[in-house]
Protein backbone atom coordinates (compact mmCIF):
# COMPACT_ATOMS: atom_id res chain seq x y z
CA UNK A 1 0.00 0.00 0.00
CA UNK A 2 1.46 3.32 -1.16
CA UNK A 3 2.15 5.74 1.97
CA UNK A 4 -0.81 8.25 1.88
CA UNK A 5 0.68 12.39 1.30
CA UNK A 6 1.41 14.16 4.73
CA UNK A 7 -0.61 16.45 6.65
CA UNK A 8 0.15 19.82 4.95
CA UNK A 9 -0.08 23.12 7.48
CA UNK A 10 -3.99 23.61 7.42
CA UNK A 11 -4.53 20.19 7.69
CA UNK A 12 -2.25 19.08 10.67
CA UNK A 13 -3.64 22.33 12.25
CA UNK A 14 -7.66 21.83 11.68
CA UNK A 15 -6.58 17.90 12.61
CA UNK A 16 -5.02 19.09 16.08
CA UNK A 17 -7.29 21.62 17.02
CA UNK A 18 -9.61 18.47 16.71
CA UNK A 19 -8.01 16.10 18.59
CA UNK A 20 -7.98 19.00 21.47
CA UNK A 21 -11.52 19.73 21.29
CA UNK A 22 -12.53 16.01 20.73
CA UNK A 23 -10.30 15.08 24.57
CA UNK A 24 -10.87 18.69 26.54
CA UNK A 25 -14.44 18.89 25.72
CA UNK A 26 -15.39 15.76 26.53
CA UNK A 27 -12.96 15.75 30.02
CA UNK A 28 -14.91 19.10 30.40
CA UNK A 29 -18.56 17.83 30.13
CA UNK A 30 -17.54 14.48 31.93
CA UNK A 31 -16.37 17.21 35.33
CA UNK A 32 -19.54 19.20 35.09
CA UNK A 33 -21.86 15.99 35.18
CA UNK A 34 -19.89 14.33 38.37
CA UNK A 35 -19.74 17.79 39.75
CA UNK A 36 -23.37 19.02 39.28
CA UNK A 37 -25.19 15.23 38.95
CA UNK A 38 -23.01 12.68 40.45
CA UNK A 39 -22.83 11.46 36.84
CA UNK A 40 -20.24 9.68 35.00
CA UNK A 41 -20.11 10.93 30.87
CA UNK A 42 -21.10 6.66 30.41
CA UNK A 43 -23.84 7.19 32.93
CA UNK A 44 -25.45 9.84 30.74
CA UNK A 45 -24.37 8.41 27.53
CA UNK A 46 -26.89 5.33 28.04
CA UNK A 47 -29.28 7.89 30.13
CA UNK A 48 -30.05 9.60 27.23
CA UNK A 49 -31.05 7.61 24.41
CA UNK A 50 -33.47 5.42 27.40
CA UNK A 51 -34.83 8.43 28.57
CA UNK A 52 -35.71 9.20 24.92
CA UNK A 53 -37.30 5.27 24.21
CA UNK A 54 -40.74 4.54 24.67
CA UNK A 55 -41.19 3.18 28.30
CA UNK A 56 -38.05 4.04 29.27
CA UNK A 57 -36.72 0.40 27.55
CA UNK A 58 -34.05 -0.64 25.05
CA UNK A 59 -32.74 -3.72 24.10
CA UNK A 60 -29.03 -4.23 25.50
CA UNK A 61 -27.69 -4.75 22.02
CA UNK A 62 -29.48 -1.66 20.57
CA UNK A 63 -28.74 0.14 23.22
CA UNK A 64 -25.11 -0.38 22.41
CA UNK A 65 -25.31 -0.08 18.94
CA UNK A 66 -27.26 3.75 19.41
CA UNK A 67 -24.01 4.62 21.37
CA UNK A 68 -21.46 2.83 18.94
CA UNK A 69 -19.93 0.63 22.48
CA UNK A 70 -18.90 -2.90 22.26
CA UNK A 71 -20.78 -5.92 24.00
CA UNK A 72 -18.87 -5.97 27.07
CA UNK A 73 -18.52 -2.19 27.51
CA UNK A 74 -22.35 -2.21 27.40
CA UNK A 75 -22.93 -4.80 29.62
CA UNK A 76 -20.17 -3.51 32.33
CA UNK A 77 -22.10 0.00 32.96
CA UNK A 78 -25.21 -1.69 32.65
CA UNK A 79 -24.05 -3.83 35.53
CA UNK A 80 -22.44 -0.36 37.20
CA UNK A 81 -25.49 1.75 36.36
CA UNK A 82 -27.93 -1.29 37.65
CA UNK A 83 -26.06 -1.23 41.02
CA UNK A 84 -26.64 1.98 41.82
CA UNK A 85 -30.24 1.75 41.05
CA UNK A 86 -30.11 3.69 37.81
CA UNK A 87 -31.24 0.98 35.68
CA UNK A 88 -32.91 -2.24 35.46
CA UNK A 89 -32.02 -5.57 33.81
CA UNK A 90 -34.26 -8.07 32.36
CA UNK A 91 -34.79 -11.00 30.16
CA UNK A 92 -35.83 -10.30 26.47
CA UNK A 93 -39.25 -12.22 26.08
CA UNK A 94 -38.39 -12.25 22.50
CA UNK A 95 -34.93 -14.20 22.41
CA UNK A 96 -33.71 -15.64 25.66
CA UNK A 97 -29.70 -14.74 25.35
CA UNK A 98 -31.11 -11.09 25.04
CA UNK A 99 -31.42 -8.53 27.43
CA UNK A 100 -33.76 -5.37 28.08
CA UNK A 101 -32.67 -2.30 30.25
CA UNK A 102 -35.02 -0.14 32.07
CA UNK A 103 -34.67 3.14 33.04
CA UNK A 104 -35.63 3.04 36.42
CA UNK A 105 -37.29 5.92 38.60
CA UNK A 106 -34.28 6.88 39.97
CA UNK A 107 -32.60 7.13 36.42
CA UNK A 108 -35.01 9.43 34.83
CA UNK A 109 -34.75 11.54 38.03
CA UNK A 110 -31.21 11.65 37.38
CA UNK A 111 -30.86 12.17 33.84
CA UNK A 112 -33.85 14.84 34.49
CA UNK A 113 -31.44 16.65 37.35
CA UNK A 114 -28.46 16.17 35.29
CA UNK A 115 -29.89 17.66 31.93
CA UNK A 116 -29.44 21.41 32.40
CA UNK A 117 -26.49 21.61 33.55
CA UNK A 118 -25.21 19.81 30.93
CA UNK A 119 -26.81 21.64 27.62
CA UNK A 120 -25.74 24.49 29.83
CA UNK A 121 -22.17 23.18 29.42
CA UNK A 122 -22.59 22.16 26.05
CA UNK A 123 -23.72 25.89 25.38
CA UNK A 124 -21.08 27.59 27.22
CA UNK A 125 -17.84 25.32 25.66
CA UNK A 126 -19.31 24.72 22.39
CA UNK A 127 -22.34 26.32 21.01
CA UNK A 128 -21.60 29.91 21.86
CA UNK A 129 -17.96 30.14 20.78
CA UNK A 130 -19.54 29.28 17.06
CA UNK A 131 -21.64 31.59 14.74
CA UNK A 132 -24.32 30.76 13.17
CA UNK A 133 -22.97 30.76 10.02
CA UNK A 134 -20.42 27.75 11.70
CA UNK A 135 -22.95 26.14 13.02
CA UNK A 136 -24.19 25.74 9.47
CA UNK A 137 -21.04 24.91 8.00
CA UNK A 138 -19.67 22.00 11.20
CA UNK A 139 -22.75 20.28 11.63
CA UNK A 140 -22.92 18.79 7.77
CA UNK A 141 -19.33 18.78 7.53
CA UNK A 142 -18.95 16.70 11.21
CA UNK A 143 -22.44 14.62 10.19
CA UNK A 144 -19.72 13.69 6.84
CA UNK A 145 -17.16 12.65 8.58
CA UNK A 146 -19.55 10.24 10.91
CA UNK A 147 -20.87 8.50 7.58
CA UNK A 148 -16.82 7.65 6.68
CA UNK A 149 -16.25 6.03 10.21
CA UNK A 150 -16.65 2.56 10.77
CA UNK A 151 -19.24 1.24 12.68
CA UNK A 152 -19.09 -0.54 15.92
CA UNK A 153 -16.06 -2.94 14.93
CA UNK A 154 -17.16 -2.90 10.95
CA UNK A 155 -13.69 -2.00 9.07
CA UNK A 156 -15.61 -0.91 6.20
CA UNK A 157 -16.75 3.05 6.15
CA UNK A 158 -20.52 3.34 6.56
CA UNK A 159 -20.91 5.52 3.48
CA UNK A 160 -19.15 3.13 1.41
CA UNK A 161 -21.69 0.06 2.33
CA UNK A 162 -22.70 -1.64 -0.62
Amino acid sequence: MPEPPWLDDREARAWRAMIGVMQQLTAALERQLVQDAGLSGADYTLLVPLSEAPGGVLRARDLGRMVGWERSRISHQITRMQKRGLVAREECSEDARGSMVQLTDAGRAAIVEAAPAHVAAVRRYFLDVLTDAELDLIGPALERVLDRLPDNGDDRARGERP
